[in-house]
This record gives structure tokens, C-alpha cells and sequence, in this order.
């Protein structure tokens, strides 16, 4: 058996790095390393989708010496990191307990495997192509969100039960837009807000569209102008699958170098919403009682 080595954040964020190019990410997108010490030695990496105080507190009751997460902490920029600030707070824990930070944000979602995938994945849904190709991408596999084909058709009210059953449970549930017994043979899946791809999604002639985030207006008239049955899971639900994915993605790497990384996924549900009073007029699929 070959010796163990320790490798430096840089050495991992250059893995990290390769899995999930900085500069494929949104011109808006804040990626990349925001808080570490290239010459400082990883042993333990948590996964998880939000950098808030909470994942933090997480990693340091593990003895992480780098979290990964799917969301920015400083998305639209700062002035301060002052402590009184929660997000200040989380820069501070990080650096007393010498954890770097580092995130993978647009960049993972159009990643080949990416976030889409792993949501596929989750369902035992079967990727066909690209949503939104990547013009960059002459394999053609690259880009954002996924369609997929089912195995086996399902009623609507089936594929929503089994997303609820295979995602991570929340507050919200799966909230259906659609005929219940309608049966789903391609679907389309965009993990966190996907309602800005209803004309794409329209355009690929799929029977499903399963995302997160769904405002009225832009829902309403999906269905009002097509057929498209609507499957809105909550934003961190969608994207927690990525988590699992890419511990496996870093295993592998570690495995590969020797560098015999202990990596983790947080479980830790950071959705906002705690809790959900249903209609008493309707069950969860719309039916009446």
C-alpha cells in the first residue's frame, strides 16, 4: 500500500478547480476560493450547499480544514467583514479555525457531471442532453440544466411522489402544475431557479419540467400556452444531490493522488423553510378529500 500524502489547499483547489473552471461560471457569478491559505494542509472536506453559520459550526465540530459549497457567500460583493455582519461572522469562524472556503456555483451547474446530473441522478431519470448546451462544449455535453427520459412512463402524480421520496425532505414538498394522471416520458431538470428556461424548455417538447423557485406569472403561463406539467421542489433540494456527486468526484481524486482525503457531506437542511400548513380543501396532489 502506497503512502499517504497530506496535499496543501492549493494542490485540492487545483483538483477542484479542473472538475469546475472558474472561468465557466456567469459573469455575475461569485466563484472560486474566498477564504484559506494555499500553503496550509488538507486532511478533512465538508460538501454543502450554503456557506451560513450553521455548515460553518458543522465543519469545525468535524475538524474540516476546507468547506465546499454550491452557493457564494459574497455574491454581490462587500465592504466589511466585521463580525457583527452574519456573513462577517462566517468569514471569522473560518479563519480562527483555519477552514478555507471555496465554491462552485454556475460553474458546477454547467459542469459535465453537474448539478443537473446529479438531480437526474437522484430520480433514476436518464440524461439525454443539454437544456442549454454550452457553445463552448464540442462534445456537446456541457451546459445548463438536462433532459432525461424515464425508464419506465409515470403518471405525474407518480413522478411528483417519487421526487418528493428521493429528494431531501423539506418544508415545501413537490408542488404540481399539471394533470395528476397525465403520463411523463421526457422531462426536463434545472437544479435551483429554472423559471427563466420555460422557452427553452417549451422549445425541447418535453412532458415535464422539474426545478426549483417557480414564480406565479411566468408558471401560470407555461401551462396556459402548453401542455408542460411543473414540478417545483425547494431551491437547496434540488441542489444538495450536487453534494453527494461531487464528494464522490473529489474521492476520486484523492484516491488517484494518494492523498487520502477523509471527505463528508453535510445532511444539514439549510432550505429557509421550516414548515408547511396544507389547504384543508385539497390534498398534496390536488385532489379533493
Amino acid at each position: 500500500m502506497s503512502p499517504v500524502s497530506v496535499p496543501r489547499l492549493s494542490e485540492v483547489i487545483a483538483a477542484l478547480e479542473n472538475l469546475w473552471p472558474a472561468e465557466r461560471a456567469e459573469s455575475w457569478d461569485a466563484v472560486g476560493t474566498v477564504v484559506g491559505d494555499p500553503d496550509q494542509e488538507v486532511t478533512r472536506v465538508l460538501f454543502a450547499v450554503d456557506p451560513v453559520q450553521e455548515i460553518v459550526d458543522e465543519a469545525v465540530k468535524l475538524g474540516a480544514d476546507l468547506l465546499v459549497t454550491h452557493h457564494p457567500l459574497y455574491l454581490r460583493g462587500t465592504t466589511t467583514v466585521a463580525a457583527t455582519h452574519f456573513k462577517g461572522r462566517v468569514v471569522h469562524t473560518l479563519i480562527k479555525n483555519d477552514i478555507a472556503l471555496h465554491v462552485a456555483h454556475t460553474n458546477a451547474d454547467t459542469a459535465d457531471p453537474g448539478v443537473s446530473d446529479a438531480l437526474a441522478g437522484a430520480l433514476d431519470l436518464r440524461v439525454v442532453r443539454p437544456l442549454v448546451p454550452d457553445a463552448t462544449d464540442p462534445s456537446g455535453r456541457r451546459g445548463l440544466g438536462r433532459i432525461c427520459e424515464l425508464d419506465h412512463p409515470l403518471p405525474l402524480r407518480e413522478l411528483a411522489r417519487k421526487a418528493a421520496e428521493r429528494l431531501p425532505a423539506t418544508a415545501q414538498g413537490i408542488r404540481v402544475a399539471g394533470d395528476p394522471e397525465s403520463v411523463i416520458r421526457t422531462i426536463a431538470v434545472s437544479g435551483g431557479s429554472g423559471d427563466s428556461l420555460f422557452d427553452v424548455v417549451r422549445a425541447a417538447g418535453v412532458d415535464a419540467f422539474l426545478t426549483a423557485d417557480l414564480r406565479h406569472h411566468p408558471a401560470s403561463e407555461a401551462v396556459a400556452h402548453s401542455p408542460l406539467a411543473l414540478l417545483d421542489a425547494a431551491h437547496w433540494a434540488t441542489e444538495w444531490p450536487w453534494c453527494e456527486l461531487a464528494a464522490t468526484q473529489l474521492d476520486e481524486i484523492s484516491d488517484r493522488h494518494g492523498w487520502g482525503l477523509r471527505v463528508h457531506v453535510s445532511k444539514t437542511v439549510t432550505d429557509p423553510w421550516t414548515a408547511h400548513a396544507a389547504s384543508s380543501t385539497s390534498d398534496s396532489l390536488g385532489a379533493p378529500n
